[in-house]
């Protein structure tokens, strides 16, 4: 199987960012983190014009990389260009308990995301699924549960090899099968 121009895909929670670190570092590819690129200072979104372009160049600028991320304005970039397309669907609690877990350690350790930000309780006291972090990873369950398989099917994206893991051990045991580019 060639993994050369791998996207990432799933709702908060599930590990895309880690897989791709881990990916990147395994083959040898650049690797793109979209949330990265889209916030701004203060929590602000990239315009969609500017954010396509940025992405564009950012999978241009080589022919190897490893993207993780779900944002709608870049998909027919990202999945156009894409040889494989991992989504990592797994179970909602188990995402609902990681983002949990992630959110409160970056809160009480006050950790720097992308461009000075930085989560606040604020965020998740909120029910706009915009703010709220908790809400959004429900909304996107539901969104792509529904979605993704009609879009695979999209002659466009037709040429993507789909893995779909159900669990992180699923996705752990194909990760073994990938040799990393320090053993060979």
């Amino acid at each position: 199987m060639t993994l050369e121009r791998i996207v990432i895909v799933g709702k908060p929670g599930a590990g895309k960012t880690t897989l791709a670190g881990e990916l990147a570092s395994r083959l040898s590819l650049h690797n793109v983190e979209l949330d990265a690129i889209n916030w701004q200072p203060n929590w602000v979104p990239l315009p969609k014009d500017e954010m396509r372009e940025r992405v564009s160049e950012s999978i241009s600028a080589t022919d190897n990389w490893v993207l993780d991320g779900n944002y709608k304005a870049v998909r027919d970039i990202v999945w156009g260009r894409a040889d494989t397309l991992i989504w990592l669907d797994y179970p909602l609690w188990l995402a609902l308990w990681r983002v949990f877990k992630r959110t409160m350690g970056r809160i009480f350790k006050q950790k720097e995301l992308w461009n000075g930000n930085r989560e606040s309780i604020g965020h998740h006291l909120t029910l706009d699924p915009e703010e709220n972090l908790f809400a959004w990873t429900i909304r996107m369950h539901k969104s792509h549960r529904n979605d993704y398989p009609t879009l695979f099917e999209q002659p466009e994206y037709s040429h993507l090899k789909v893995l779909r893991f159900r669990s992180p051990r699923e996705t752990e045991s194909w990760l073994q099968t990938i040799p990393s580019a320090r053993d060979v």
